[in-house]
């Protein structure tokens, strides 16, 4: 069997139910893993040993009595920082919060707890979430696994670098404009951006969703077997379904599948990056999928808009901290929020308006198709110490073109590594579906890890 920190949630829920393994034995070899890894990689917040140990000490008596409380139970999970969780304070990724432990499990946490996972601790962000990257004015820098000079991505910057350097098999990240898929993509892990109110959360807002980081499609399926269940505090989620999560079986034959090469803006597609893409529609095309060109739908003017309204709530957000605290935030950001201040009703109702212009333009571009292909980035990941690909605050937003649109229209879009730049790179393939048809995303995916070249060996901790 392999090493207990390398095994999916699947197996290790087979292994307990054979007796093979007991969750206290995998508990205490990731513990012993990310040993080996946190020094170098800074992934986690909150990180509780002791505490997962417990976790693990219940989970194992419930496997003895032959009642587990879920198909994960006693399998080790870590959930982003700003997912609330009782008992723990959420410094939302920036120096300038005061730390109070909270109350209560926000619903992902909470569903998790109800299926019994073992809890490792939360794992790291931005200040408040801003950037795609694992910079922040709280946690330590965190890294990329796969070279510890490059960025993980974020703002899920923690999860993406704990699924790829297997500190347990399950993560949860949360994403309005790309932070799941982006740092999946950047770690070669999947990564699924559900339907805005698939997965309860709290607190809910335009385009911003929770989703399930792992290294496999069943794994993420296996927990949104949990996370997809009812909460009443998300106003905005959707009705409860009886959806077959873990059936991933797809027949791609027949497909009408849309690949778009080019945003409409933002940062040109890297070659490298084209190639893998691409090279996935032709396996997709090979498989009898048809496969066509599908033209840009955003423009520059959407972007503009968005980012003058997302600005303005945040040059609000700051300007009501004390000057004290102000100054704790990342520079960066401070910098790209400081032009909120001259915004004008009008700017930012406008901006604002861009939300509705995008949904419409995503959501009438992907009729024709069943499912649509794209870079999840258009570059591969850049320096660890960079808050962006570019790293300019006054243009934030060149990197996420293909992410953005789809939390404004509400689609399902998930990433799945579909290869790695000469220098050992993972590179992102983004595959959206119609709105709501969350499950067929998840199938698409588990079709591509079938077809798909067989995958680098994950990375391992530095000695």
């Amino acid at each position: 069997m392999a090493a207990v920190h390398e095994l999916s949630a699947a197996e290790l829920g087979a292994a307990y139910r054979k007796r093979e393994l007991s969750p206290v034995d995998v508990a205490q070899g990731v513990i012993a893993h990310i040993a080996r890894w946190e020094p170098a990689l800074c992934a986690t917040y909150a990180y509780d040993p002791e505490g997962a140990l417990a976790m693990a000490r219940e989970s194992e008596a419930r496997w003895q009595r032959g009642a587990p409380l879920s198909d994960i139970d006693g399998v080790p999970v870590t959930i982003k920082e700003n997912i609330a969780t009782r008992g723990v304070p959420m410094p939302a990724g920036t120096a300038a919060t005061d730390l109070v432990p909270l109350a209560d499990d926000a619903p992902p946490a909470a569903r998790l707890r109800e299926a019994g996972c073992v809890f490792l601790g939360k794992t790291t962000m931005p200040d408040y979430g801003m950037l795609s990257s694992g910079l922040s004015s709280f946690h330590k820098l965190a890294r990329n696994p796969w070279d510890l000079r490059m960025n993980p991505g974020g703002s899920s910057a923690g999860a993406g670098a704990a699924a790829a350097a297997g500190y347990g098999p399950l993560h949860i990240g949360t994403d309005i404009g790309g932070s799941v898929r982006l740092p999946a993509g950047w770690c070669g892990v999947f990564g699924l951006k559900p339907s805005l109110g698939r997965i309860p959360i709290k607190p809910p807002y335009y385009g911003r969703v929770a989703g399930p980081m792992t290294r496999t499609v069943m794994d993420s399926a296996l927990m949104m077997v949990h996370l997809a269940r009812p909460d009443w505090r998300d106003s905005m989620a959707l009705p409860p379904q009886d959806i077959a999560w873990t059936d991933l079986h797809l027949d791609v034959r027949g497909l009408k599948i849309g690949l778009m090469m080019d945003a409409g803006w933002g940062l040109a597609v890297a070659p490298e990056t084209a190639a893998a893409v691409q090279a996935a529609a032709r396996a997709f095309e090979a498989a009898g999928a048809v496969v066509e060109p599908m033209k840009p739908f955003m423009t520059r003017a959407m972007a503009d808009g968005m980012d003058r309204f997302w600005r303005m709530r945040s040059w609000l957000d700051l300007s009501a901290l004390p000057p004290a605290k102000q100054d704790k935030v990342l520079p960066y950001i401070r910098q790209w929020v400081a032009s909120g201040a001259t915004l004008s009703g009008p700017e930012v109702f406008h901006g604002f308006s861009q939300m509705g212009v995008m949904r419409e333009a995503a959501v009438a571009a992907h009729q024709p198709f069943d499912f649509v292909l794209s870079p999840v980035s258009p570059v591969p990941s850049y320096p660890a110490e960079w808050a962006s690909p570019i790293n300019d605050p006054l243009k934030p937003f060149e990197h996420i073109a293909f992410t953005l649109p789809y939390n404004m229209s509400e689609q399902p879009s998930a990433s799945v590594d579909c290869g790695h730049t000469a220098g050992g790179l993972p590179i992102g393939l983004q595959i959206t579906g119609r709105r709501h048809d969350d499950l067929g995303v998840m199938r698409m995916a588990r079709a591509w890890e079938q077809m798909r070249p067989a995958p680098r060996p994950w990375p391992q901790p530095p000695r």
